[in-house]
């Protein structure tokens, strides 16, 4: 008889799987930035000057392209490597939540309000009254990791963690993460835009705030846009992932409640969400007056692979795409409203698992996540602790 012969998946197995685990939009938007950089180094252009992002030329010339072109360019095969792997899981993450087409304007939202913060910044620094400090309107800015610290303000707000690791080292509050690294940065490496990053954290924080809701279209735009047919090559794609789909169990939570008005947001809570320096964590309830639940506009619900499966994912799957158990239940209860049956079972669940020592908070993403599952959610919860 032949022994059970139990071996590893080898490294290029590993970075297959890895690399075809990532939806649509990320992998794509990976390969553009790589492709350029490889096609600058080929061809020896290094005149950055004209299309990284410059303050003065922007305010002089109006050069509002530079918003845009400045993100994509990298200025050394460590600086488009680093951005890149930093990239990929948090794109992946969002994607997979927001859905592709709603990822891909999410990013073009931030890199024009970081560039305009990055302007708003160096101006005012240039030209204050008390002491003048020009270099930041000359200063040449290039590469992703503006809007990366954007992503990393959302996916943490999104998360729901009290706590993040640093490089593996050590262990910081959650609110504080991205102000930490912004630190790091400046000291651990050389030639970097302390104005650029800060103008990305600056946009995370207010997305999440709610203050560009009025800049968010809604899900018929998303749709319209996954319908057209010059796109249907794209859509078609394995690693497409629609915004359709929707949370079962109303919203996932986050630090406002959408059923106020806007206007009402910021007058009423932006000062002390300031003074908290993070977004508080609030449960969404469920209106049971209305024939229709509303959804957050910043924090959608889970999105939909084409042609995905039924079939019932692992707690790695569940927990990464936070995809339901049963893709044809959840297309027909897409757009349903949460029954009263179902809020009770799904808060008995949640009570449940607060009672077994999980934060609220991690428990009502992983049940939402799981479907109303506590199995699955359980496997999430553990799973996230390892």
């Amino acid at each position: 008889m032949r022994p059970n012969i139990i071996t590893e998946a080898g490294v290029s197995t590993r970075l297959n799987q890895w690399w075809g685990s990532t939806p649509f939009i990320t992998s794509g938007l990976t390969i553009i930035c790589a492709a350029i950089y490889l096609v600058c180094l080929l061809v020896g252009y290094d005149s950055y000057a004209e299309i990284c992002f410059l303050p003065s030329a922007v305010a002089s010339h109006l050069q509002v392209y530079r918003f845009y072109t400045s993100v994509l360019f990298h200025g050394s095969l460590l600086h488009v490597l680093f951005n890149m792997l930093t990239f990929v899981p948090l794109g992946t993450e969002l994607e997979r939540i927001m859905g592709s087409v709603r990822l891909l304007f999410l990013m073009f939202l931030l890199a024009t309000t970081n560039a305009i913060f990055h302007l708003i910044v160096a101006f005012l620094v240039d030209y204050n009254p008390l002491y003048h400090v020009s270099y930041l309107v000359d200063e040449c800015s290039i590469g992703f990791s503006g809007v990366i610290f954007s992503m990393i303000v959302i996916e943490t707000s999104l998360s729901g963690v009290q706590y993040r690791s640093v490089f593996g080292l050590f262990n910081v509050p959650a609110k504080w993460y991205a102000w930490i690294l912004l630190i790091l940065f400046q000291f651990l490496a050389s030639n970097v835009s302390l104005l650029g990053h800060l103008s990305g954290i600056l946009s995370g924080f207010a997305y999440t705030y709610g203050l560009f809701n009025y800049l968010l279209p809604g899900p018929s735009f998303y749709s319209s846009i996954e319908g057209l047919s010059m796109l249907s090559v794209c859509v078609r794609r394995p690693g497409f992932i629609l915004c359709t789909g929707g949370t079962t169990y109303g919203q996932l939570p986050t630090h406002s409640n959408m059923s106020t008005p806007p206007s009402a947001l910021i007058n009423a809570n932006f000062l002390r969400n300031i003074s908290s320096w993070m977004p508080s964590r609030r449960t969404s309830t469920v209106q049971t007056s209305t024939n229709q639940e509303q959804e957050d506009p910043r924090f959608p619900g889970r999105g939909r692979t084409l042609a995905s499966t039924g079939t019932e994912p692992t707690a790695r799957e569940a927990n990464a795409n936070l995809h339901a158990r049963h893709t044809a239940a959840n297309a027909v209860r897409a757009d349903a409203t949460v029954t009263a049956d179902q809020t009770d079972t799904f808060d008995e669940e949640l009570k449940k698992l607060v009672a077994m020592g999980f934060e609220r908070t991690q428990a009502e993403v992983a049940l939402a996540a799981a479907d109303g599952d506590p199995n699955v959610a359980i496997e999430i919860l553990m799973s996230q602790q390892d």
